[in-house]
Parts: C-alpha cells; sequence; structure tokens
C-alpha cells in the first residue's frame, strides 16, 4: 500500500475523532445536556454536576479539552453510560461480539452462495437456470433486510415455532461444549437468514455481470480453442478474475452490512450494537451513541484497509 492510501485512512480516522469530540460541544446549549440529555441532568446536582464537567475536561479550554479527549481515547474511555451504568466501553464489549458473529457469518454465507450463483449463472446464460436465478434474486432484492426478519420472525418464529423469536442464548440454562455451540447457532439462524437474503442478491449480480465479461475476454477464446476443458476454464479463469471486483466492494458491502444488522438486532432482539442503540435512542443515553459511531466508523475503516492490504496479494496488478 502506498503512503498515499495510508495516509487517506490516518486523515478519515482523524475526522472520526473530531467529529465525535466536536459534536456535542457544538449542539446548543450546555455541553452535558448533549452528552447526557436534558432529563438526565434535572436529577444531578450542582456538585455531581462540576465533577463530571471535570470528569470530561469541560472546565478546561477547548485545546486542552481535545488532548484530554484523545488521551481518554488512548485509555480506552468512551465515557460512561448514565442508563446502564456501567462504562460504555464495557457495553461495547458486550455486545460487539454477538454483532461481530452476525455480519460475519453472514459476510461468508452470502458470499459464498452469491459467487457460487453468480458464477453458475454467467456461465450458463441465457438458459433457463440463469433466467430462474435472475428472477428469484431480483425478486429478493427488493425487500429490505429488516422486512425480510419480520417474515421470518413470524413465519418460523412465532407461527410454527421452529426458532426462538428473541435472544442468543436460552437463558438460565447453563450450556456448555457443544451445547452452548448448537444452542448459539439456533438463535443466530433467522437473524443470520434475513441478512444473507438481503445481501445476496448484490453479490450474484456482480459475479453474474463480471462472469458474462469475462467469457467474452480473449484468453478464454484462446483456452477454449487449445481444448482446454470447459471445467477447468470455469473455475481457473472466469472464477478467478470474478473475484477480483468482489473484494473490490468487500469494503463497502461491511459497512451497509452493519446497518442492517443493527435493525435486524432490533427485529430479533439479538443483544449486538443495534438493539444497543434501540436501548440507548430510548433512553436518551448520548455516551453509548456516541461510543457506538466512533467503534462503527473505527470498523468500516479498518475493514476498508484489509481490503486494500489483500488486493495487493490477489491481483498482482496492482503491485
Amino acid at each position: 500500500m502506498s503512503a498515499k492510501n495510508l495516509s487517506d485512512y490516518l486523515i478519515a480516522f482523524f475526522i472520526i475523532i473530531c467529529l465525535n469530540f466536536l459534536l456535542p460541544r457544538t449542539m446548543p446549549g450546555d455541553p452535558l445536556a448533549a452528552i447526557y440529555g436534558e432529563e438526565a441532568l434535572l436529577s444531578l446536582t450542582p456538585e455531581l454536576k462540576r465533577d463530571l464537567a471535570a470528569q470530561f475536561g469541560l472546565d478546561k479550554p477547548f485545546f486542552e479539552q481535545f488532548l484530554f479527549y484523545l488521551l481518554s481515547l488512548l485509555k480506552g474511555n468512551l465515557g460512561y453510560s448514565y442508563h446502564y451504568e456501567v462504562p460504555v466501553s464495557e457495553l461495547l464489549l458486550r455486545a460487539a461480539p454477538w454483532t461481530m458473529l452476525l455480519i460475519g457469518s453472514a459476510l461468508i454465507v452470502s458470499t459464498v452462495l452469491g459467487y457460487v450463483l453468480g458464477l453458475e449463472s454467467g456461465w450458463q446464460r441465457g438458459n433457463s437456470a440463469d433466467k430462474g436465478l435472475l428472477t428469484g434474486l431480483m425478486f429478493l432484492s427488493g425487500f429490505p433486510d429488516f422486512f425480510v426478519g419480520i417474515i421470518l420472525l413470524l413465519l418460523f418464529g412465532v407461527s410454527l415455532g421452529l426458532f426462538p423469536i428473541s435472544g442468543a442464548l436460552t437463558p438460565y440454562m447453563g450450556l456448555t461444549g457443544w451445547s452452548l455451540i448448537k444452542d448459539v447457532l439456533w438463535h443466530l439462524l433467522l437473524p443470520l437468514t434475513s441478512l444473507v437474503i438481503a445481501e445476496v442478491s448484490a453479490i450474484f449480480l456482480l459475479v453474474r455481470s463480471t462472469a458474462v465479461t469475462v467469457l467474452g475476454e480473449p484468453f478464454i477464446l484462446t483456452a477454449k480453442a487449445k481444448g482446454i476443458r470447459k471445467r477447468h476454464i470455469k473455475f481457473r479463469h472466469v472464477g478467478k478474475n470474478s473475484l477480483l471486483p468482489l473484494f473490490t466492494r468487500t469494503g463497502i458491502r461491511v459497512g451497509h452490512m452493519i446497518t442492517g444488522a443493527l435493525f435486524v438486532e432490533i427485529v430479533f432482539a439479538y443483544p449486538g450494537i443495534g438493539l444497543l442503540i434501540y436501548n440507548s435512542v430510548m433512553a436518551r443515553d448520548y455516551p453509548v451513541l456516541q461510543g457506538v459511531f466512533f467503534l462503527v466508523a473505527v470498523a468500516v475503516i479498518v475493514c476498508n484497509l484489509a481490503v486494500d492490504l489483500l488486493y495487493r496479494t490477489i491481483d498482482p496488478r496492482v503491485r
């Protein structure tokens, strides 16, 4: 990766830090009211307000406040939740693994499924299988992830009772080992399916379009003229070249999937970042919302950085 690309990511990261610092302080009124909300401040004594102002460095000049904020970030201090009465970083550490499990599983399953279907559809372009896949996945792409989640919840959770309708674990069971893994996967399946259905069509269309384009390239015609087996051409030539745009869009997809996962978690009461955001909005717990904004923004930047680094390995032409 060039120094310019790395500097772009560092600039984006610095902008995120600045925004997270400035937003509560640029809102009208008392910065503490922007951080904790007017309702919370009504119950605070003047002494406690002074202590909170000192805790956030709000009693210092603006530049010193920024330095104080940077030092707090380096220490992992993202503030204190007055609703949950615990540090924000502790809340994020509880919720983030569940969201990472959901998004990571959906990313892998939707990528593999969309790639396989897209490659097969592009290879058999114009026949009945291609038309059926194209029609079906285009139809599914019209439904947002949270709507798919509601349908799955009502059908398989409420009506048929095949899957749990909320949570990520069966409470008070004390499960361990393989029983714990099965229980987690059982709770994960419906939210995961919602995200996969919403994401797979975009991957399918991208891979199919790339495969159709690659099939018209001269090197494919040369390979066919040499008598190379169709299976070899399909996977080694068409399939490999169809992976490149898929990796390019992975960073963008991660950001989109994070947004989708937040809504899906609310639908299924899945104890991830999305449910934490919903509860914090309802309680107007602004420190938690600030911490979530910072965490999600950093996660998107890190994913895009990882894609840039991997792309140099996948496509030697970039080097």
